[in-house]
C-alpha cells in the first residue's frame, strides 16, 4: 500500500486509531479492537511521529469503550434503529458491538472513506457516506425509524464551530424529527489548553468549542432534552485497568475541575 496521506487537520484520526491499536496488546486492555491493529500494519504512516502519551492512549479508548457501551445498550431496546456516527475516522464501532439490525451510516470527508474502503465493506446494514459532517444534504440518505435514532459524535464537536454544530443539530432534526446524542465534550479551559497537547502540535488541529454547562444545549431552542453526563473518572469499564491507572483516575475525580474537564454528554432532540 503506498504512503498515506492526508491533511495534518484530518490526522487526528490517526490517534485514536493507533491508542486502540496499542491498548489492545494489554493484558488489562479497556478496549479491545482487531481492526484496528489490523490498520496500523497495513498503513504506510510514521505512527511514532504522533508522540501519543501513554495516558492519552488510555483516555481514547476509556473513551471508545464507553461510547461502546452506551450503543450496546441503546440497540437493546431499539435494535432496528438507524445509527449515524459523525466523523467517523478509521473507527471499527460497527464491528465491534455487532448489530446485525441497525442501520448503521459512517461519515467522514471523501479522502477519508477512501481510505476507509480499503479496509471495510458496504452491505444492507452498513453504508459510508462521503461528506463533511456539517453540509446538508447527506442527512437525506439516513432513514427515520421513528423515535429511536441515534447520532455518535466522539472526539468532533471540539473542533467545530458552535454555530456549525447548532446547524448540524437542527438540520438532523428536520429530517428525523427525534433523536438521540452522544458526544464528547471539553470544558472550557481544557478548550483553550488543549493546544499545546503533543498530538494537537503535530497534527495541527485546533478546538474550537468547550462548554462548563452541561445543559448547554437546551437553551439553543432545538429542542434538546439532556439526559445523561458520563464521567471518565467514574465507570463501570475502568475496572478493566491496571491498578496505577484506576488509581489515577480515581483521584482526579475527587476534583470537579479534572473530572469535568473531558466528559460525555447524552441528549434527546425532538
Amino acid at each position: 500500500m503506498g504512503k498515506t496521506v492526508l491533511t495534518e487537520e484530518k490526522e487526528t484520526l490517526f490517534i485514536p486509531l493507533y491508542g486502540k491499536a496499542i491498548e489492545s496488546g494489554k493484558k488489562n486492555s479497556v478496549l479491545t479492537d482487531k481492526k484496528a491493529v489490523e490498520i496500523i500494519n497495513n498503513l504506510d504512516y510514521d505512527f511514532n511521529s504522533l508522540k501519543i502519551p501513554a495516558k492519552t492512549n488510555v483516555m481514547m479508548c476509556l473513551r471508545a469503550r464507553l461510547f461502546d457501551d452506551f450503543t450496546v445498550e441503546f440497540l437493546r431496546g431499539h435494535p432496528q434503529a438507524s445509527v449515524v456516527h459523525l466523523g467517523c475516522g478509521l473507527d471499527s464501532r460497527y464491528e465491534r458491538i455487532g448489530s446485525p439490525e441497525a442501520n448503521w451510516f459512517d461519515i467522514d470527508f471523501p479522502d477519508v472513506i477512501d481510505l476507509r474502503k480499503q479496509f471495510y465493506k458496504t452491505t444492507g446494514f452498513y453504508r459510508m457516506i462521503p461528506s463533511s459532517v456539517t453540509e446538508k444534504e447527506w442527512i437525506g440518505n439516513i432513514p427515520s425509524s421513528g423515535n429511536s435514532d441515534l447520532i455518535i459524535a466522539e472526539g468532533l464537536f471540539m473542533y467545530l464551530s458552535e454555530t456549525g454544530i447548532r446547524r448540524l443539530l437542527s438540520n438532523l432534526k428536520e429530517h428525523l424529527n427525534s433523536y438521540y446524542l452522544i458526544f464528547d465534550v471539553f470544558s472550557k479551559l481544557t478548550a483553550k489548553s488543549i493546544g499545546s497537547h503533543p498530538s494537537m502540535k503535530k497534527t495541527d488541529a485546533k478546538v474550537q468549542w468547550g462548554i462548563d454547562d452541561s445543559r448547554t444545549l437546551e437553551y439553543w431552542d432545538i429542542g434538546a432534552e439532556y439526559k445523561d453526563e458520563i464521567f471518565f473518572t467514574g465507570n463501570r469499564a475502568m475496572e478493566k485497568m491496571d491498578a496505577g491507572t484506576k488509581f489515577m483516575y480515581k483521584i482526579a475525580g475527587l476534583f470537579p475541575v479534572a473530572k469535568r474537564a473531558h466528559r460525555i454528554l447524552v441528549y434527546k432532540i425532538s
